[in-house]
C-alpha cells in the first residue's frame, strides 16, 4: 500500500469522474515519446524539493519510495507518464490544495488521479487503525477489498496501489525495519489476489513471499535454509539441463529460448501443504521456460520435449487450449532429466513450460502489458500498429481490466455464499455499491445513491429513527443527500423520536434502501397498533365498569375469550373486529333455549330481504351482522339472536365463531339465495395512509372512477409521539357491492392512491 504523512487537506469528492483507460492526459494517445519522457522528468524535478527529507508514516523516505515505485512500474511495462504520475501522488500530499496545483501544471488528468489515489491510500489507512475485534476485522478486509474495487475503474489507481504496496514491503526487508501485521495481511489478501487475478505475477509472486515472510517468519526461514542447502547443486543442474534442452530443440529445427526459472518460496509452501507433500516431492523446485514464435511452435517444441525425456504422468495442463481465468496461457509438464552419471529413467522431475512472446508478456505483466499500446501511442508502440488496430488494442485491455476486477470481486462472494463461481454467469457489479466511513472509520457498505438515513439505519434501528442531521467529511448536509465512496458519515440525532412520514415519499429522497424503508413503516405501524390498542383497552374497562367486573384480570379474560394476551384482545376491539357483544355473554351467560325451540322443523324456505336463503323457521327474519359485513360469494352462517332473528355473519367471523362456539344450538344454516338484480350488499372498507391535504378526497375519486357507491365514511387521524414524525390517517369506508369479488379491484386501485400503506376489507 502507499504509505504517506497524514494530510490535513480536505480531498476532492470521490465521485468526480475518473479517467478511463480510453482517455487523454497521461495515458492518451497523442503525447510522443519525447514529450512523455519530459513530464517524467518535469514530475520527478517538481516532486523532489516537496519530497526531500520527508518521511512516510511507515517511516520510509519519501523521495526513495517515490523512486522505488516509478522504478517497479517500469518493470512491469508501464510508459513515463505513468512514472511520472507516481511523483505527483506523493508531492499532493505536501501542497495545500494537491489537485489545483497538479491540474495546473500537469492537467486534469494527473490531478484526478492524484486525488482518487490519495483518497483511497487514507481509507485503506483509516480501515486497519481502526479499532475492531478480530471477526469484525474479517469483514472490514473484505470492505477495503470492495472499496479497492470501487475505485480501481482507472487501471492506473490499481498499478500505484500494487507498485506502491510492493515498494513497502520491500523497505521493510531491506531495513529491518519489523513490517505491521495488519499490513502484510493486506497485502496477502487483498493486493496480492488482485496481482493474480489481473496477471502480474512479477508483483503477485514478490508480495506473496515478502508476506509470507512477515506473517510466517518461523516457516519462511525453515524452508529458505531447505532450498539453500541445495541451492548450489540445483543452479548446476538446472543450467545442464537448460543447455541441453536448447540444443535438443535447436537439433529439431525449432527457434526457441530456454530459460531457468526461479520457482518462489510461497508458491513451494502452499503447494507443499495444499497437497501435503514434503521439499522433495515439489517437482517444479527446477523449472524450464521455452519461448517461441507462436502457438504451432508451443506444441512442437512440447513433443520434442517429450521425445527426448520421460513425462511424469498427470503432471500436464494445457493452458493455452483452456486458459486461466485472467488470461494466463502455456503449456505445463513435469518430466524426467537424467543425470549424466545416472541409470536411464532415474532422473529428476523438472518442470517446463512452454508460451510464445506474447503469452510471456502477458503471464509477466498481465493487463499491465496492455497499458504500453496507451501509453505509447498507435505511432509509438514499436512504430507498427496501424490507428484501426491501436484502438481495438485498447478497447480490448479496458474490457480486460473491468472483466478481471469483476470476476474477482465475484471470486469472493462465491466463497462467501458457500458456491463455487461459474465463469459463465455475469457475476455482481461493484457500480451498485458504495463504500462509506463512520467516525470510527469502520467501512460500511451501501447502495448506490443511499442518504445518511439509509447510513444510520445500517448503524442501529434506533439511531436511524432517530436521526435528524449528517456529517459529510465534517460538512452538514440535508438528509437527502446522496452518499459516494469513501466519504466519512457523522448522524446527528435526537434524544427520543421517530421518523417522519416525509422519508416515505420516493419524490423526495430521504432514503432509497428497500431495508431502511421497511424499517420506517414498520415504526409507523407500530405506533399504530399502540394506538388501537389502547382504544381498544379502554372500550373493554368501560364495558367492564358497567358489568361492575372490574376485579376480574384481563388476561384471563383474554384467555377465556381464546386469545394470547389481553394486548391480542385489546386490538381486535380496537380495530372493531371483535364485538363488545361478545365479552357481554361471558360476564352474563345467557338463560337456556325454551324447550320448544328445540323442536324446529327442517325445511327450505323462500329467499328472505337480502336474498338469504334459511333453512329453518319459515319466515324467520334475518339481517346482515354489521362486525362482518358479508356479501356474495361469501360463505356465510347464522345465529339466532333474540328478538331480533337470524344475524348472518361470514363463516371467518371471529364474532360468530365465538358465538358458535359459546351456543352451538343457536347456529342455523344459511345460503344465499337471489336478491335480484339491484341487490346491494353494505362492505367495510379499511384504509390506513399517512394523512394529507385531499386524502379523502382522492381516495373517494377512486371510488367513483370504479362506479362504487360509498355510504358512510369514518375517519380517524393520529399524530406521531409528542406531535411530530406527521400524523396516520385510519379511514373505514362503508361502501355497496352487488359482488364482493369486485373488492379485489378496487383495493388495488385505492392502494395506488400517493401516500396509502394498505387497504383492506373489514
Amino acid at each position: 500500500m502507499k504509505t504517506e504523512p497524514q494530510a490535513p487537506q480536505a480531498v476532492p469528492h470521490p465521485s468526480a469522474p475518473i479517467v478511463a483507460l480510453t482517455g487523454s492526459g497521461p495515458g492518451g494517445a497523442a503525447d510522443s515519446a519525447e514529450a512523455e519522457h519530459a513530464a517524467l522528468q518535469r514530475a520527478r524535478a517538481f516532486a523532489e524539493p516537496l519530497l526531500t527529507g520527508r518521511l512516510l508514516d511507515t517511516g520510509e523516505d519519501a523521495l526513495a519510495h517515490a523512486d522505488g515505485v516509478a522504478d517497479i512500474l517500469q518493470a512491469i511495462g508501464a510508459g513515463p507518464g505513468m512514472r511520472a504520475a507516481a511523483y505527483l501522488v506523493y508531492a499532493g500530499d505536501f501542497l495545500q490544495k494537491p489537485e489545483e496545483v497538479v491540474a495546473k501544471a500537469f492537467g486534469e488528468s494527473y490531478a484526478g488521479l492524484v486525488a482518487h489515489t490519495r483518497k483511497l491510500v487514507q481509507i485503506q489507512r483509516a480501515a486497519r487503525e481502526a479499532q475492531v475485534e478480530a471477526e469484525q476485522r474479517a469483514q472490514q478486509t473484505e470492505r477495503v477489498r470492495k472499496m479497492l474495487l470501487a475505485f480501481s475503474r482507472d487501471l492506473r489507481v490499481v498499478l500505484l496501489r500494487l507498485a506502491s504496496r510492493l515498494q513497502t514491503l520491500r523497505w521493510h526487508a531491506a531495513s529491518k525495519v519489523p513490517c505491521p501485521q495488519l499490513l502484510a495481511q493486506e497485502s496477502q489478501q487483498v493486493f496480492a489476489p488482485l496481482a493474480n487475478r489481473l496477471g502480474i505475477w512479477q508483483i503477485k509472486w514478490e508480495m506473496e513471499d515478502l508476506a509470507f515472510r512477515f506473517l510466517q517468519p518461523a516457516e519462511y526461514k525453515r524452508l529458505a535454509q531447505a532450498l539453500a542447502e541445495k541451492r548450489l547443486q540445483r543452479e548446476t543442474g538446472i543450467e545442464a539441463a537448460r543447455g541441453r534442452l536448447q540444443a535438443e530443440l535447436a537439433a529439431a529445427g525449432i527457434d526457441a529460448q530456454v530459460q531457468g526459472r526461479p520457482k518462489h518460496l510461497y508458491s513451494i509452501w502452499k503447494k507443499m501443504q495444499g497437497k501435503g507433500l514434503a521439499l522433495d516431492r515439489v517437482f517444479d523446485l527446477r523449472a524450464l521456460r521455452i519461448i517461441v514464435a507462436d502457438v504451432p511452435a508451443c506444441y512442437a517444441a512440447l513433443s520434442r520435449v517429450h521425445e527426448c525425456h520421460r513425462p511424469v504422468p498427470g503432471e500436464y495442463d494445457d493452458y493455452i487450449a483452456r486458459p486461466k481465468s485472467n488470461g494466463y496461457q502455456s503449456l505445463h509438464t513435469v518430466v524426467l532429466f537424467d543425470e549424466p552419471d545416472g541409470a536411464a529413467g532415474s532422473g529428476r522431475p523438472v518442470e517446463v513450460q512452454i508460451r510464445t512472446a506474447a503469452m510471456h508478456e502477458h503471464a509477466e505483466h498481465g493487463v499491465a502489458a496492455h497499458w504500453a499500446y496507451k501509453e505509447a501511442g498507435a505511432k509509438g508502440y514499436a512504430g507498427v500498429l496501424a490507428a484501426g488496430e491501436f484502438e481495438e488494442r485498447v478497447a480490448e485491455a479496458r474490457k480486460a481490466v473491468l472483466r478481471q476486477l469483476l470476476a474477482w470481486e465475484r471470486e469472493f462472494v462465491d466463497q462467501r455464499a458457500g458456491q463455487t463461481s461459474d465463469p459463465g454467469v455475469a457475476g455482481p457489479s461493484f457500480e451498485d455499491r458504495i463504500y462509506v466511513f463512520t467516525p470510527q472509520a469502520t467501512v460500511i457498505e451501501l447502495g448506490a445513491g443511499a442518504t445518511p438515513i439509509d447510513f444510520a439505519y445500517v448503524l442501529h434501528t434506533d439511531l436511524g429513527h432517530r436521526c435528524r442531521g449528517a456529517r459529510v467529511d465534517g460538512v452538514m448536509v440535508p438528509l437527502n443527500t446522496a452518499l459516494a465512496n469513501g466519504q466519512t458519515v457523522e448522524v446527528v440525532a435526537a434524544k427520543e423520536g421517530g421518523p417522519s412520514l416525509d422519508w416515505l415519499n420516493a419524490e423526495l429522497g430521504y432514503i432509497r434502501s428497500p431495508r431502511s424503508k421497511a424499517k420506517v413503516r414498520a415504526w409507523f405501524n407500530a405506533q399504530a397498533m399502540q394506538t388501537t390498542i389502547a382504544r381498544g383497552r379502554e372500550l373493554v374497562e368501560k364495558l367492564l365498569q358497567r358489568e361492575g367486573r372490574t376485579a376480574i384480570k384481563l388476561d384471563d379474560l383474554a384467555a377465556q375469550l381464546g386469545f394470547k394476551g389481553a394486548d391480542a384482545l385489546f386490538e381486535v376491539v380496537g380495530k372493531d373486529e371483535f364485538s363488545l357483544r361478545n365479552i357481554e355473554l361471558l360476564l352474563r351467560p345467557a338463560p337456556a333455549v325454551p324447550a320448544e325451540d328445540d323442536g324446529i322443523h327442517l325445511k327450505r324456505t323462500r329467499a328472505t330481504e337480502g336474498g338469504v336463503l334459511v333453512v329453518g323457521v319459515e319466515s324467520l327474519l334475518t339481517q346482515l351482522a354489521r362486525c362482518c359485513r358479508p356479501a356474495p360469494p361469501d360463505a356465510i352462517g347464522g345465529y339466532v339472536t333474540r328478538g331480533k332473528g337470524v344475524a348472518i355473519h361470514r363463516s371467518t367471523c371471529p364474532n360468530f365463531r365465538h358465538m358458535a362456539e359459546r351456543t352451538p344450538e343457536r347456529v342455523i344454516a344459511v345460503a344465499w339465495g337471489d336478491a335480484g338484480d339491484n341487490a346491494a350488499y353494505p362492505v367495510d372498507v379499511v384504509v390506513e395512509a399517512a394523512d394529507r391535504s385531499g386524502l379523502l378526497r382522492d381516495i373517494s375519486e377512486v371510488f367513483a372512477k370504479d362506479k362504487v357507491n360509498v355510504t358512510g365514511v369514518h375517519t380517524q387521524s393520529v399524530k406521531g409521539p409528542g406531535g411530530k414524525g406527521g400524523s396516520t390517517a385510519y379511514m373505514t369506508f362503508t361502501v355497496e357491492l352487488a359482488d364482493a369479488t369486485r373488492l379485489n379491484a378496487v383495493l388495488r386501485a385505492v392502494a395506488q392512491v400517493p401516500g396509502i400503506r394498505h387497504a383492506r376489507r373489514r
